[in-house]
């Protein structure tokens, strides 16, 4: 990879809504986005918002059935991370209530309802769009400060 050269590189995944899927998410967008360098905080962190992300379509999308689809899209552009988390389940009912901290649609299961509240923290940019009855798309952005622009 050049220093100071611009680049453009995605990855396209779908995979079974299976919640022993969530670990091969991490994963594989680990693996993509090591191409930049990131630190290991900034590697911790997109793991852990893939785990909620992709833990919340399995389980609130689409109600552990593992006949729904979860896909995720990847792309790099220069130093920023594109992420986007999409199942075609449910949907949210009502979007503004499910972003507030400790709001779970599923306390039986102990859920924290932290997930979107991590997701907005750990990026630059996050955006919940939501239909009843056709599916969530998350959409987040993180710029990556590469470890080599930190030794130099």
């Amino acid at each position: 990879m050049s220093e100071g050269k611009s680049q453009h590189n995605f990855m396209t995944l779908q995979f079974a809504a299976k919640s022993e899927n969530e670990s091969f998410a991490r994963v594989a967008v680990a693996a993509f986005i090591s191409q930049l360098d990131p630190t290991m905080d900034e590697l911790s962190d997109l793991k852990t918002v893939v785990s909620e992300a992709v833990t919340n379509c399995i389980i609130h999308g689409y109600d552990s059935n593992p006949e729904g689809i979860v896909k995720i899209e990847a792309s790099i552009d220069g130093d920023v991370i594109t992420l986007c988390i999409e199942d075609d389940g449910r949907g949210i009912e009502d979007l503004e209530m499910a972003k507030q901290p400790l709001y779970t649609s599923k306390p039986e299961l102990e859920r924290s309802g932290m997930g979107f509240t991590i997701m907005e923290n750990f990026m630059d940019e996050f955006e919940v769009v939501s239909q009843p009855g056709s599916g969530t798309s998350i959409k987040m952005k993180k710029r990556i400060e590469s470890k080599k622009a930190l030794y130099n």
